[in-house]
């Protein structure tokens, strides 16, 4: 069975026409696309604006510290000025000409006596010595000085105990009494008493060796009698 269609219903004799309806149709729509306005914002989307520009402007307003300034440059020094110069030599035998001497070295015209130390010499016997210490008035007075220093004390002197006491002691280079020592034991009351009469002795007069002071040892009996 053969289908028929009508002449009225046969659209090929129109596709040309709808293709050309079709592209005036597109082209109207790209047309209205281009031309529409966009002035029109929803604030209420995108909010206030003129906030933001208030922040821009507030954030180009905004001075940046300035950098401190470089440091200065370091001059460099010129071959030309480094001049070197040698030190002059002066031999010691020209130490003493004051010309040529530089002026932070000034000639020394006067010479400071300095104290040095005692030198630790032996002490020589008083038999032995060239010039012989010497008690202030002489041996006389020596025994004058010892009889009227000394006193007897009681214990011996109740228990009737006599003796000589033999002290040694040092005349020193400038004549004081040092190192006193017993030579002998007789009581130690006596020996006491002897010993405290010798370190009463006032300064003597220094014994000398070849014209130079030294220490002399002495030995001198008291004598302790009862009468």
């Amino acid at each position: 069975m053969e289908t028929k269609k009508s002449p009225k219903a046969n659209l090929e004799k129109k596709r040309f026409l709808f293709l050309e309806l079709g592209l005036v149709l597109a082209l109207g729509i790209c047309f209205a696309a281009f031309e529409w306005s966009t002035e029109e914002v929803n604030t209420s989307v995108l909010g206030d604006l003129s906030k933001s520009t208030e922040i821009e402007d507030d954030m180009v307003n905004i001075k940046l510290p300035e950098p401190p300034p470089p440091p200065p440059a370091k001059k460099e020094i010129s071959p030309e000025r480094i001049i070197i110069t040698k030190k002059p030599v002066v031999s010691p035998s020209d130490l003493f000409k004051s010309d040529l001497l530089p002026p932070k070295y000034p000639v020394i015209t006067q010479v400071v006596p300095v104290d040095l130390p005692p030198e630790n010499l032996d002490p020589i016997d008083y038999v032995k010595v060239e010039f012989k210490p010497v008690f202030p008035g002489g041996d006389e007075a020596l025994l004058k000085f010892i009889k009227e220093n000394t006193k007897y004390p009681e214990i011996p002197k109740s228990n009737g105990v006599e003796g000589k006491v033999y002290v040694r002691f040092i005349i020193d280079t400038k004549g004081n009494v040092t190192s006193v020592s017993l030579m002998n034991k007789v009581d130690p009351y006596l020996e006491a008493e002897a010993m405290r009469v010798v370190a009463l002795l006032p300064p003597w007069t220094p014994g000398k060796q070849r014209d130079k002071f030294v220490p002399v040892s002495y030995i001198i009996p008291i004598n302790f009698k009862l009468y």
